[in-house]
């Protein structure tokens, strides 16, 4: 029982992460080098981070800069800021790519929040989905519904009972995460 409720929360912790990765790219009209931990560059055949091939600075609230290491990239870093999703436009001097972020409209927050609780969501989905794993395991441990005599199913059917409550325990708290994750992110966005 101890090892299944280990595993779950392991995987629980691990969904608030992803969660927490996810919403730090949704963009709040203040510039952070995440936004751009999903553009990846070609560089030497290979396709790399953006962080990996130059270094990313924030000078001011809303400017992002970066430096590549190699010159002859800046083309390249230009091509695939434009091809992502981000819709940031850049600006180069020869040295140095500036992106100037554009600050949220009121339509654009909207839209944002949406997408933040959307995200939420997903992980509000995996978290439960793990319990179920987790309730599924339990079952099995418990010996399940194994078709022998009325009392001894009745007897595990409570074991089952008994053993469920840690697991919601546990749902319930990274549950709980998620919702905290989204709120602070949705008072960013309002604030910005």
């Amino acid at each position: 029982m101890q090892q299944i409720l280990q595993q779950a929360e392991s995987r629980m912790k691990k969904t608030v992460e992803v969660t927490a990765e996810k919403l730090s790219h949704v963009q709040t009209g203040r510039a952070t080098p995440a936004l751009l931990d999903q553009v990846t560059v070609t560089y030497y055949g290979t396709k790399s981070p953006l962080s990996q091939v130059g270094t990313i600075t924030t000078p001011e609230p809303r400017l992002l800069v970066i430096q590549p290491w190699d010159k002859a990239l800046i083309t390249e870093i230009e091509k695939a800021i434009a091809h992502s999703d981000l819709g940031f436009s850049t600006n180069n001097d020869g040295n140095v790519i500036r992106i100037l972020v554009p600050e949220l409209t009121t339509e654009r927050r909207t839209e944002l929040t949406k997408v933040v609780r959307k995200l939420a969501e997903e992980g509000k989905v995996a978290i439960r989905n793990i319990r179920r794993d987790a309730n599924d395991a339990v079952k099995k441990l418990d010996g399940g519904d194994t078709g022998g005599g009325g009392r001894n199913k009745g007897r595990g059917g409570d074991k089952k009972r008994g053993s469920a409550d840690p697991v919601q325990q546990l749902t319930d708290t990274y549950v709980n995460k998620i919702d905290e994750l989204t709120e602070a992110k949705e008072t960013e966005l309002l604030e910005t």
